[in-house]
């Protein structure tokens, strides 16, 4: 922390309520320097950060409890009983992430639904029908997506093309070896984010499968490693640096009482075409 930040007594407190190593996740890294590089700004800093994972450990809560700072950013989506924790111990909260909460706080979004549905739209366009899913799919927007998109093109759901795997490399190697040992049909697979997809592209490779002669492969986030993985990930691009200081600036102001009112902000994405994706040759 520099000159400013050692002065600074007003402080904020992050949440990763998806992820139990955040730290080691590039999404949620990201995420996370940049909203401290924007509260650094406004005199702030982040004077710590647990996992929801953590919220049952006896020393996290007796740092929620006692209620240490002035305000505390949730990133990704939080279940309800992590929501309720947060509401009875702090007062100033914002969120962000790819699911919109149904809650009464600030959130910045970038529409994670809207992101999977176009991201389907562009395998469709390509000609892809047998297309899997791999990712969480409980309460999971972009799985929603996955399977509506299906339906408004009048394709069938095949649950042997979908997988419920955690968000991680190897979640992603091991749910794509899973679909492809018990289907041949498969030529594309929509995956929940690139972390995912780095372990979907080993395991189609493992497979004796090309990328993407055989099986494209497209997904979400565009972290810095996609497009220096073999092949270049095509991915959605999330507006991630942006998404932690428009959080951060609304927690802060959220601080200083400059707005009552819930806000709710949306930030656009895009899609990026690279390598993994290619015109279906199959029928």
């Amino acid at each position: 922390m520099g000159v400013g930040a050692k002065k600074s007594t007003k402080s904020i407190a992050c949440i990763y309520a998806r992820s139990a190593d955040a730290k080691n996740d590039a999404f949620f890294s990201t995420l996370t320097r940049s909203m401290e590089q924007e509260a650094l700004k406004e005199g702030f800093i982040v004077k710590y950060s647990f996992t929801a994972y953590d919220i049952h450990n006896p020393a996290t809560q007796r740092q929620i409890i006692n209620n240490e700072v002035d305000g505390v950013a949730v990133l990704g989506r939080c279940d309800k009983e992590t929501l309720k924790f947060l509401k009875q111990h702090f007062k100033k909260v914002v969120y962000t992430g790819l699911n919109a909460l149904d809650a009464e706080y600030d959130q910045v979004i970038c529409d994670g639904y809207a992101v999977a549905a176009d991201a389907m739209e562009y395998l469709i366009s390509l000609g892809h029908t047998k297309i899997g899913y791999i990712g969480e799919m409980q309460k999971e927007v972009r799985y929603s997506a996955y399977r509506d998109v299906l339906k408004k093109h009048y394709i069938t759901i095949d649950n042997n093309l979908v997988t419920d795997v955690p968000i991680s490399s190897d979640g992603g190697y091991q749910g794509a070896k899973r679909i492809l040992g018990k289907t041949r049909e498969v030529t594309a697979f929509l995956c929940i984010n690139d972390i995912t997809a780095i372990g979907v592209l080993k395991a189609i490779q493992d497979s004796n499968y090309k990328v993407p002669e055989d099986i494209s492969v497209i997904s979400i986030d565009d972290i810095e490693i996609s497009q220096y993985v073999s092949p270049m990930l095509t991915t959605m691009h999330i507006p991630i640096e942006e998404m932690g200081k428009m959080a951060a600036k609304i927690l802060i102001d959220r601080i200083n009482n400059g707005h009552l009112l819930p806000l709710k902000i949306s930030l656009p994405y895009y899609l990026v075409k690279r390598e993994s994706c290619g015109v279906c040759k199959r029928m």
